[in-house]
């Protein structure tokens, strides 16, 4: 009579590589167990208090080591999935061979699809959107008044170069720059306490 297998699969935080590996329930029952990573990077932990199994798994979707509590009858019949605390997705599978496989191809490629995603999204173009697009229509309401945006040169001709957290008003004549922070709720108020604004003109 062949012994019964269990196998555990996760995805390596550190290289990428899906890492499959089984082990016996009579091995599982008898002591701890440890399944490392080709790279020799990430390592998954399986301890027995004699109570409950303790699963320490590197997670290869936000990084870290979490730890899952599974009473012995999760961790030796059956199937089952181990979740990231993080994004709440499965990190970890334990159970039949073929079911594991098949659980951590689709991890990887799910991994793959939120780094290309992460990747192509880049930073984010303002430290806060709603604040940068209020300050700016605020802005267009203050330069619709009769002289609303002006330079202490005299110039009523101006530019605005915008920015992560401010925008930046710019003399069209003598280049000097009025800076508006636009980060937070405070700058919004402080922007709506002014009818006008002046920017300090170079030299005056």
């Amino acid at each position: 009579m062949s012994e019964e297998m269990r196998s555990f699969g996760y995805l390596c935080p550190e290289c990428g590589r899906t890492v499959l590996a089984a082990r016996s329930v009579f091995a599982l029952e008898a002591s701890n167990a440890e399944i490392e990573c080709e790279c020799g990077k990430s390592a998954l932990r399986v301890t027995f208090d004699g109570a409950k199994y303790h699963a320490y798994v590197p997670c290869g979707i936000c990084g870290e080591t979490h730890e899952a509590v599974v009473p012995p009858e999760r961790m030796l019949t059956g199937a089952t999935a181990l979740g990231c605390a993080r994004t709440k997705q499965f990190c970890c599978f334990v159970g039949p061979e073929g079911v594991v496989e098949k659980n951590l191809r689709e991890l990887a490629v799910l991994a793959e699809k939120e780094k290309q995603q992460k990747e192509s999204e880049g930073p984010e173009v303002f430290v806060d959107n709603v604040i940068m697009y209020e300050v700016l229509s605020e802005l267009k309401d203050i330069a619709a008044r009769d002289r609303g945006i002006t330079c202490a040169c005299g110039s009523g001709r101006y530019g605005m170069e915008i920015r992560r957290s401010a925008v930046d008003l710019v003399c069209r004549d003598c280049g000097a720059k009025l800076r508006i922070p636009a980060a937070t709720d405070r700058d919004l108020d402080d922007l709506c306490c002014h009818m006008r604004l002046v920017i300090p003109g170079k030299g005056v």
